[in-house]
């Protein structure tokens, strides 16, 4: 086959395909070449520096406000701020206790005897100098009388010994037996007038008529038997245990206050605080004295003692105010002159019913009252002022 040939029937293949196959790798070359443009240019523009774009840094103040132009135009959280200022503030502390009467008395008898009558009614209100109960005399009267005989008559041998005495008949000797006699006899008439009065039990104090185990018929073998019981109950006394470690902190004589269960408060003075603890518990009893004149508490009644220790400076606020940290610590969100959000962790030192004592915060801060869920310590936010006095206790704006 000669060359002409050859290419002539090369040529005939190349015909067939020839402007098909042509279109397509037109095609690929100027497809590679726009990617190979494309990269050349990002290349370039990060090698060189120029027209790359601006990383978002963080401020220095830690804030979530960043420094590029899409953030600097995103509106600012809004929450709501309040003025606390730091009050000094007594700490105190809350214990369990009970009510007694600030004065009891167990009424005993002295003299024995079988009981005649029972004159009062348990759980009424004596005075002082009130019968009781009434033992019968028996032949007490009447021993009496003989000893008030006896008396007289002794009374008369005294003076007829003197008598004798001034005229020279008698001695010294009978005028002093004389005498001794008629005192004797003197003793025995006020011992039998005493037992006679005993007969008639008496209230000593004025009070409520707590106990009264006697009745008619009963008998009392011997004196000092327990016939009744009263109780003061003008004043209270609410006792309590204190811990070893606190007990040092609270002052005799210092404001305690007493809430019973009823909801009841008063206000009373620290009139005990042991200087022994108990061999047991190694705690130390404090009793605290309420006045209350109508009577109204009973002995015996379960009491909250909230007793007063050391002075500080505090804020007084809402439970509700009340945040975490993300380490789980318990604070306080606030905002700073510049509007960055802060997070103080806070103590509590007392817990009242119109709201809870902290210490922890700077004076004249702006505690965070609305919002402070939503908000983190660095953030830059807008702070609207509001009353402490009224704060809500919802969260969010």
């Amino acid at each position: 086959m000669s060359p002409k040939g050859t290419f002539e029937n090369m040529n005939d293949a190349v015909g067939a395909t020839g402007p098909k196959r042509f279109k397509m790798e037109k095609s690929h070359l100027t497809a590679l070449g726009i990617f190979i443009v494309i990269v050349a240019w990002m290349l370039s523009g990060q090698l060189t520096g120029e027209d790359a774009p601006v990383a978002a840094v963080p401020p220095a103040d830690g804030a979530a406000e960043t420094v590029s132009g899409e953030n600097k135009d995103t509106p600012l959280t809004r929450v709501r701020v309040a003025v606390s200022h730091s009050e000094e503030h007594v700490r105190t502390i809350a214990i369990l206790g009970r009510t007694e009467a600030d004065r009891a008395v167990s009424v005993r008898a002295e003299v024995p005897g079988r009981v005649s009558k029972v004159t009062s009614i348990k759980g009424s209100l004596v005075e002082a100098g009130d019968v009781l109960v009434e033992l019968d005399p028996e032949n007490l009267p009447a021993l009496l009388a003989e000893a008030r005989a006896r008396l007289k008559q002794r009374e008369i041998a005294y003076e007829s010994a003197k008598k004798l005495s001034k005229g020279g008949y008698s001695s010294r000797l009978n005028v002093a037996q004389s005498k001794a006699d008629l005192e004797a006899a003197r003793a025995q008439v006020a011992g039998m007038q005493r037992d006679l009065n005993n007969t008639t039990i008496t209230a000593p104090i004025a009070g409520v008529l707590d106990s009264l185990p006697l009745e008619q018929g009963d008998f009392i073998d011997k004196a000092g038997q327990v016939a009744a019981r009263i109780i003061d109950l003008t004043s209270v006394v609410v006792v309590g245990e204190v811990a070893e470690r606190d007990i040092g902190k609270i002052d005799l004589g210092g404001i305690a206050s007493v809430r019973l269960p009823d909801g009841r408060r008063f206000d009373g003075q620290v009139s005990y605080v042991a200087k022994s603890s108990n061999a047991l518990t190694r705690t130390f009893a404090v009793e605290v004295t309420i006045p209350v004149p109508d009577m109204s508490v009973p002995e015996g009644v379960t009491a909250e003692l909230h007793l007063p220790m050391e002075r500080v400076e505090a804020h007084k606020i809402t439970p509700a105010l009340l945040t975490l940290n993300d380490d789980g610590a318990i604070g306080v969100k606030t905002v700073n002159d510049d509007g960055v959000v802060e997070f103080h962790p806070v103590r509590m030192v007392s817990d009242t019913e119109d709201g809870i004592w902290l210490t922890g915060l700077p004076d004249g801060v702006r505690i965070i009252t609305v919002g402070q869920e939503f908000v983190i310590a660095g953030e830059r936010v807008e702070a609207v002022e509001g009353d402490l006095a009224t704060m809500s206790t919802k969260k969010g704006n």
